[in-house]
């Protein structure tokens, strides 16, 4: 081949790998990874929230292998947190986790997930799903990662989980005890005295459990009051 056929075309070679190039380290709208990063990260530190949701989405889809791509996969996470946007954190949160189980961050993400939970936990007279999702991933927390800073918190946030679940079954167990549903309410009482004891619940249930048994006995004609105490 004529050498200068030869260096023509390596030209134009070298040309089409630096536009392949350009191509591979741009996004569409022209901004690298870094620059994204930068972007979400500056939004992020305003508390423009959704404008770094923006950025961490383009930099996750458009750079899945950059090395900033995993800061915007936690940092997608943290961003609905903030706006209050529980389970679309979780679901970034455990995505992350699942993506880089080994990674350093991670005993952080189980204690995000577990207060998504937290922050979602209604009155003694609601449904407590959400404080039992909390207490499930504060337990794993502790369990896999003792050692660390948020371990410590996670202790400290189930026993306010479990505070919340020991007056929800007061609550329940007043409710039947009120509409003289006397074994309901005794099973509820009985509940708090196995599952939540020394949470100051307790002694209101304890009372409780006495007088529900003397409801009880008195509604079966012939049994004596010392049946019912056992």
């Amino acid at each position: 081949m004529n050498p200068k056929k030869s260096l023509y075309l390596a030209i134009i070679v070298f040309a089409m790998i630096q536009l392949a190039g350009c191509a591979w380290f741009k996004s569409k709208e022209g901004k690298t990874a870094r620059e994204l990063t930068e972007e979400g990260m500056e939004a992020y530190g305003k508390k423009n929230y959704l404008k770094a949701i923006e950025s961490f989405e383009k930099l996750r889809d458009w750079y899945p292998f950059s090395r900033y791509t995993i800061l915007a996969e936690l940092k997608l996470g943290d961003a609905h947190y903030k706006r209050k946007e529980y389970e679309e954190a979780i679901s970034a949160y455990e995505q992350f986790e699942n993506l880089h189980p080994k990674n350093e961050a991670v005993p952080y993400v189980v204690y995000q997930i577990g207060r998504c939970y937290f922050n979602r936990i209604q009155g003694i007279d609601r449904d407590q799903t959400m404080a039992r999702e909390a207490i499930r991933t504060f337990q794993r927390l502790i369990r896999n990662y003792p050692q660390t800073s948020y371990a410590k918190k996670a202790k400290d946030h189930i026993a306010v989980c479990n505070k919340n679940l020991a007056e929800h079954e007061f609550y329940v167990g007043m409710f039947y005890y009120k509409s003289k549903h006397y074994k309901a309410a005794l099973e509820r009482f009985k509940t708090i005295l196995k599952s939540y004891p020394d949470l100051g619940v307790h002694y209101k249930a304890v009372r409780y459990i006495a007088q529900c048994k003397t409801k009880i006995n008195k509604s079966v004609p012939g049994k004596s009051s010392k049946a019912v105490a056992q």
